[in-house]
């Protein structure tokens, strides 16, 4: 059973849609010129890892985008940012204002932060928090025209890696505000480089199955309000936990990465090999 919080009632609701194994998802972008930013990229992520997390509890989805009516170099700088963050493309995106078949019937409506929706709209609705940059912050806006070659580049700037952004972000529930920093960026840059370089190593072990308890447990936290912090966290302690085969540390990053979305297993392969 997936639940989650219903923001008009505050309150943890089953989605309606498991009984039918198939759950439409739409995420709500801001209408109007005011451009687009990191809240809105989260909102978009938000949408991405809940139908990961559908998946991964062996169901189906459908999403959805409603957007304003973009010029062809925002639309593109759109789609590279959320390539470059690893969010699925929608199966399908609508222009404000949202279109009644499109979005109404919808199980789930991921708002980005400081947008709004018709009182009529049915399904669940979910508020993103919002995306700040603290004041000795350069360059990070939380709302801005998005730029060329990409919003992204203010902090993942060319040879840097985009998912850290991604990383910073899951690691707060999604409700919750983030506060995007050098120092919080570094910190999830420093973490995604030293968890891909252990999963490298461990994928030259046998292969061993994910532990029982932590299956469940990723599942329960999941489907729980979309607990991805506590699967963060849960992959910390599998990291240096002597009592796990490294077998079995392989696949459980590789298991839950589903979900996550963080290429954790980029670095297979690519180990340096000591000269014979």
């Amino acid at each position: 059973m997936l639940r989650i919080v219903d923001t008009r009632t505050g309150r943890l609701v089953e989605i309606p849609s498991v009984r039918r194994h198939l759950l439409s998802i739409c995420v709500h972008l801001p209408a109007g010129d005011a451009g687009f930013g990191l809240g809105d990229l989260r909102a978009l992520l938000v949408g991405d890892v809940l139908a990961r997390t559908v998946e991964l509890h062996g169901l189906q989805s459908r999403t959805f985008r409603t957007v304003p009516d973009l010029p062809p170099e925002q639309a593109e700088a759109l789609d590279r940012a959320l390539s470059a963050l690893g969010v699925h493309p929608p199966d399908t995106v609508g222009v404000h204002p949202p279109n009644g078949a499109l979005c109404a019937a919808a199980d789930v409506h991921v708002h980005a932060y400081g947008t709004t929706a018709p009182d009529a709209v049915g399904g669940v609705r979910i508020d993103v928090g919002r995306v700040g940059t603290a004041p000795e912050e350069r360059g990070v806006q939380d709302r801005a025209p998005l730029p060329s070659p990409g919003l992204l580049a203010a902090v993942a700037p060319e040879g840097a890696d985009p998912l850290a952004v991604r990383m910073l972000m899951l690691r707060h529930a999604y409700r919750t505000p983030v506060v995007v920093t050098g120092t919080a960026l570094e910190e999830a840059r420093r973490t995604l480089a030293d968890w891909r370089r252990l999963v490298a190593d461990w994928a030259q072990e046998p292969s061993r199955p994910v532990p029982a308890d932590l299956v469940r447990h990723a599942h329960d936290v999941l489907a729980d309000d979309l607990g991805v912090p506590a699967v963060l966290d849960a992959l910390l302690t599998v990291a240096t936990d002597t009592d796990v085969p490294a077998g079995a540390k392989f696949e459980t990053f590789a298991f839950l990465d589903r979900v996550l979305g963080l290429d954790l297993a980029r670095e297979v392969g690519h180990q340096h090999q000591a000269a014979p």
